[in-house]
């Protein structure tokens, strides 16, 4: 099995997450997003949507982070623990709303809170719209606590999902800006906590190195040109 990753990525972290952590073997293929290495020719031999995560085991090949976890979880059942994605209906059917609602919520209000205070050096991102992206982020995590975290250990219950691994690294994102949003958190705090202690906090903590460190990636894309290629898309975030 052949991950295609880049650990910028959210999406590609909990997937290397999972195979790390419960010994799934494949082998890792870097692709570098900041030097557009998911237009080149090669990458798109694995995947014509040219995004990462991708997933190649044999001659069969997923290209969306939710579906490789999942399929992980079911081709390694004597390596994966049930616990990842239950068998229980309604504890399973816990962790598909939440993988379904994340996409337009979590993900996206993290990610544009992280591109707005980290990728964008040379662009005086408008207040009104930074205030706007900060406050949507708000208003999502508020959500996802009273929603999907409520009083339970996990969002599926009493034990780690990959819900959980889903949620984790989404949040992350724009803490590795400098945005603490654990901050005057307890119970999200310990959540985050015992995520970490399943997960294993030296290889929680390798997984997200490059986005701690995340500092140099603005100048990265400005030099390279990746931030004028990208500027369709980054005249929308400002629509």
């Amino acid at each position: 099995m052949e991950l295609y990753l880049d650990l910028h990525s959210q999406p590609c972290r909990s997937v290397y997450l999972l195979a790390k952590r419960t010994g799934i073997p494949f082998t890792f293929k870097s692709v570098d997003l900041s030097a557009g290495q998911q237009f080149g020719e090669d990458f798109g031999k694995v995947s014509v949507v040219r995004k990462v995560p991708a997933m190649k085991d044999g001659d069969f090949i997923l290209t969306e982070s939710v579906a490789i976890l999942q399929y992980m979880v079911e081709k390694f059942p004597q390596l994966v623990p049930g616990h990842w994605y239950p068998s229980d209906l309604q504890r399973r059917a816990l962790v598909n709303e939440f993988l379904s609602w994340q996409h337009t919520a979590l993900r996206a209000h993290g990610s544009k809170v992280f591109w707005f205070r980290r990728m964008f050096p040379s662009v005086a991102v408008p207040k009104e719209k930074m205030d706007s992206a900060l406050e949507d982020l708000k208003q999502t995590m508020d959500l996802f606590q009273s929603k999907f975290l409520k009083d339970s250990s996990f969002i599926a219950g009493e034990e780690v999902s990959l819900a959980d691994l889903v949620a984790i690294v989404e949040i992350m994102q724009p803490v590795g800006t400098g945005l603490d949003v654990f901050e005057g958190q307890p119970a999200l705090s310990a959540w985050r906590e015992r995520v970490k202690k399943v997960i294993g906090e030296e290889l929680f903590d390798e997984a997200h190195q490059s986005i701690m460190n995340v500092d140099c990636l603005a100048k990265t894309f400005q030099d390279n040109g990746m931030l004028e290629f990208l500027k369709p898309r980054i005249n929308k975030m400002f629509t």
